[in-house]
């Protein structure tokens, strides 16, 4: 009985997964407004009834794939942090570990980006919390590796300036291109520390 329950919870979250995928693909290239249930069914290869079985409606799916997104975000990542010396090499770790995950996620990324504050509804609280999650992490990554040479405002500012440079990669960075994700990082690193190097002098 419990190898038939792991199986079916599997099945599930497979499928659940699928229709996400799918769903985020087609918020990337459309837009959450312009895609229809119709063709989240199409192109996850499920019936609408299927689709229907797993969310109650396209406002649902959106949810799933934000709140999972941010999850993939957040997932063991204070734990990784820990292990890890240094207010420097924690920033070139976060840095390095969100342009991964962006670059391996871009539909989810952009969905996050463009359509969460629009169109998330009742569930806008939830993504909010784990978002500020992310960005409190950063926020005290830098405020350690500045040594409370900053404001709280300017720290808040700094944060932001780091999350921008590194979360609209999505619009023109190429994966596959000449400049690979981990020479990306380092030039986003060594762009965000020597601007604020010279803001500090």
């Amino acid at each position: 009985m419990k190898r038939k329950s792991r199986l079916l919870n599997e099945k599930k979250s497979e499928m659940i997964h699928r229709i996400g995928k799918a769903a985020a693909m087609l918020f990337h290239e459309k837009g959450y407004l312009e895609t229809s249930m119709d063709e989240i069914s199409n192109t996850s290869g499920m019936s609408k009834g299927g689709v229907y079985h797993y969310f109650s409606s396209k406002n649902e799916i959106l949810y799933f794939i934000l709140m999972n997104h941010m999850d993939l975000i957040l997932k063991n990542l204070e734990e990784d942090l820990k292990g890890i010396k240094g207010g420097f090499e924690k920033l070139q770790f976060i840095i390095s570990r969100h342009i991964e995950l962006f670059t391996k996620n871009i539909p989810e990324s952009r969905v996050l980006l463009h359509e969460a504050y629009f169109h998330a509804g009742k569930y806008q609280k939830a993504i909010e919390e784990k978002e500020k999650k992310y960005f409190n992490i950063i926020a005290e990554i830098l405020s350690s590796l500045l040594s409370q040479r900053v404001s709280k405002d300017q720290l808040t500012t700094i944060t932001f300036s780091l999350l921008g440079m590194s979360n609209w990669i999505y619009s023109w960075y190429n994966p596959k291109g000449p400049i690979k994700p981990k020479e990306l990082s380092d030039i986003i690193t060594c762009i965000f520390l020597k601007g604020i190097s010279a803001y500090l002098e």
